[in-house]
């Protein structure tokens, strides 16, 4: 194989890349969002610095479908997300991931360093309810339920007219940031980043809210109660088309 090949591509195995080039585009991608209050020496202890907590004591549970992924498939995530400070800046800091498909797990910590592991999430639609669901290792770890459609955020329905998806939109949009770690081959750390990105091309399809449950179970191995749930505050359910660019580097651990 000559050398451009090798230069060429995307990501390994070169004799089958785990995944293409980006961006990448979804398509109806659907998420059940559950922010609770939690412990704040907690929420401490699971930012890297020089993150800060934004004082709210809040996290934000999130169960995402992905039925349309470029170059990653159909596949289901579920994981924890805190609302954090950087240098005055508010973005989210993506702490858990759990998934269940490997390119997107392979491309998702080579390229943004999201903290993804091999899980099985499900997201989906029983009568009345949007239920979620995360098992790790055969053990129910997560459950999140909200109550179907109660509030539609884009249409009024008893004045017959759309509502306005900016703010909706604009949470889309905001920065995230993820810890990106990827030792040598010595065992060193190679790389050790907090990477930031922010979602671009964004159609918001539907967007709801409603009263919502989550119930976390204590694992070693996926350790979402690490975070308790003191206090539900509510649910956002929404379903959006959108592009994941690539990202930047905010903060290198290995520069003085």
């Amino acid at each position: 194989m000559k050398h451009e090949t090798i230069i060429k591509s995307p990501s390994m195995p070169l004799a089958s890349p785990s995944y293409p080039r980006g961006p990448y585009r979804f398509i109806d991608r659907e998420y059940l969002t559950i922010t609770y209050e939690s412990d704040p020496d907690a929420i401490r202890a699971a930012l890297p610095e020089p993150l800060e907590p934004d004082g709210s004591n809040t996290v934000l549970y999130e169960f995402i479908r992905m039925p349309d992924s470029s170059g990653f498939g159909d596949y289901t995530e579920s994981g924890v997300v805190i609302p954090a400070i950087y240098k005055g800046e508010h973005l989210t800091f993506t702490a858990q991931m759990y998934l269940d498909d490997e390119p997107p797990i392979a491309g998702g910590r080579e390229i943004w360093g999201f903290p993804k592991k091999r899980g099985n999430p499900k997201l989906g639609i029983c009568h009345d309810t949007l239920t979620g669901t995360l098992e790790y290792a055969g053990i129910q770890v997560a459950v999140g339920t909200m109550s179907y459609k109660h509030e539609n955020m884009l249409y009024d329905l008893s004045a017959e007219k759309a509502l306005s998806s900016d703010a909706m939109i604009a949470k889309l949009k905001k920065t995230a940031v993820n810890f990106k770690l990827i030792p040598d081959i010595e065992g060193h750390p190679a790389i050790a980043q907090l990477v930031a990105y922010n979602l671009t091309d964004i159609r918001l399809k539907g967007a709801w809210t409603g009263p919502a449950r989550l119930h976390l179970v204590p694992h070693i191995n996926a350790p979402v109660a690490d975070l308790p749930v003191r206090r539900v505050l509510g649910g956002a359910h929404y379903i959006a088309d959108l592009t994941l660019p690539y990202g930047r580097v905010l903060h290198d651990y290995l520069k003085p």
